[in-house]
């Protein structure tokens, strides 16, 4: 009798042991898909930047600096994305992705204040919608960036409360970073208005 106690509570801890490995799994595996969601969008936003520096090349051909620096960031952003997506939750690929879309945001915001310069600029439909669909993927951009955070928050959780902290230790999940911006100004989709 007393063998059969034994054996029923060693296969209890074993169950135990592996719920708790398959949580730090499907935690993990959450904060990925998470991630994919920030990856989708950022790479939307990466996609409409040259249509939008292509349409006011035309009309600031003076201020060719200031495009440059634009495809300059933008491309920035692309390689930092491609670090993060490599690995997510990496505090280095973060801190990278975090610093290049932090560029990224305050050269579009330059574009965008010389812009109200030029009425020309400003009445362009292509640009309108170009700005629209620009402001609306920033706002997709921090949703996606929100959820993905609260992924983090959940795995990086489940990873150093006793007795997940045992079993995360024992099997190697590493800690995952949240991807954050440290600028405050950066928190802020750029103000867009052709009106």
């Amino acid at each position: 009798m007393g063998l059969i106690i034994f054996l029923v509570i060693i296969v209890a801890i074993v169950f135990y042991v592996v719920s708790l490995y398959n949580g730090l799994v499907s935690a993990r595996n959450s904060y990925k898909n998470a991630f994919a969601q920030i990856d989708v969008q950022l790479t939307r936003r990466h996609d409409l930047i040259p249509n939008l520096v292509e349409t006011a090349k035309g009309y600031l051909a003076h201020e060719r600096e200031t495009l440059e620096s634009v495809i300059r960031a933008r491309n920035a952003a692309v390689t930092g994305l491609s670090g993060a997506k490599a690995n997510p939750g990496d505090a280095a690929a973060m801190q990278q992705l975090s610093d290049s879309e932090n560029t990224l945001t305050q050269s579009l915001g330059r574009l965008f204040a010389l812009s109200e310069s030029y009425p020309d600029l400003k009445a362009n439909q292509t640009m309108m919608q170009l700005s629209e669909e620009l402001t609306s993927t920033e706002n997709r951009v921090a949703f996606a960036r929100q959820a993905y955070n609260d992924a983090v928050m959940t795995y990086n959780n489940r990873r150093e409360v006793f007795p997940g902290s045992f079993v995360a230790n024992s099997f190697s999940f590493q800690p995952a970073e949240p991807l954050a911006l440290e600028n405050p100004a950066a928190r802020e989709a750029p103000k867009v208005s052709f009106s």
